[in-house]
């Protein structure tokens, strides 16, 4: 069995596709983690911040909650109207989402104080064009933080977890190739990464690596994670087999159980590089 070769480039409305599912399984689970990064970044109240690929509003909605002013842009009109609804009803009123290009932000010069992307702006096959957009959009002196996974998919858990379960379930089965990686972990070297914000401008650069640790309560958790993250996930799930899905959760049932030691949920770890410089 051979697994569909990464997307280089899912459109809008394969996005829009997973929106629902992204922001029912995904969002919740980044969303401590979006604090975390924005602590990192010093984001106080009162400032603008933009949201760049925001998803569902992983970064923005907790930036909102900290007291900022909040742009959230994303090319998926799915993703956008689920983030508008989601922050309007948390009730935060400093939240405007908007459908756009991370490549050509519809937006003037040197307006926000913090521009940052979670596993956003890195699904772009042309990075440097989405880095040097996000430069543009900030203040003289205002930071720019970009987060992406910080190891190659083996050594991400929840993806090194389906794809093992999966390896041994299903026969003939062929990973996806890694070479070049794709684009969600085109950063994955720290070194990479601060040299590619370095080349769009930022001085002062520092990048550091986080753990983004999920709580996985079920094989089936695990299995709506991997094929709501992300266009590809979706096509890997949907690949599989039916007469082998239960092998697979039964393998996944397996490793997680290994992981958590008993009868709580499994911690899995996902490296996270967080790259922070100033305009």
């Amino acid at each position: 069995m051979t697994m569909p070769a990464p997307l280089r480039e899912p459109t809008a409305q394969a996005w829009d596709g997973i929106a629902g599912s992204f922001d029912e399984n995904i969002t919740p689970l980044n969303m401590s983690l979006g604090e975390r990064l924005l602590r990192l970044a010093g984001l106080r109240p009162d400032e603008r911040f933009l949201d760049v690929a925001a998803g569902t509003g992983a970064l923005a909605v907790p930036a909102a909650r900290m007291g900022a002013r909040v742009l959230a842009a994303d090319f998926s009109p799915g993703m956008v109207a689920r983030l508008a609804a989601r922050a309007r009803d948390e009730g935060l009123l400093g939240v405007e989402a908007r459908v756009m290009d991370a490549q050509a932000l519809d937006l003037d010069d040197g307006v926000f104080d913090l521009t940052g992307s979670l596993n956003g702006v890195t699904m772009l096959p042309e990075l440097g064009r989405g880095l040097a957009e996000m430069v543009r959009v900030t203040k003289p002196g205002g930071r720019v933080m970009v987060a992406a996974f910080g190891a190659p998919p083996p050594r991400t858990e929840f993806l090194g977890f389906f794809v093992a379960a999966v390896s041994a379930a299903v026969p003939g089965f062929a990973p996806p190739p890694l070479d070049p990686p794709p684009p969600p972990f085109q950063l994955a070297d720290p070194e990479r990464m601060r040299r590619a914000l370095n080349d769009s401008g930022l001085r002062d650069v520092r990048v550091e690596t986080v753990d983004w640790t999920m709580e996985i309560g079920s094989p089936e958790h695990l299995w709506e994670i991997v094929a709501s993250g992300h266009p590809v996930g979706a096509m890997m799930a949907a690949a599989v087999p039916r007469e082998h899905r239960r092998a697979v959760r039964h393998e996944l049932a397996a490793r997680l159980r290994e992981r958590a030691d008993g009868d709580g949920p499994a911690l899995l770890t996902n490296p996270m590089n967080v790259g922070i410089g100033t305009r």
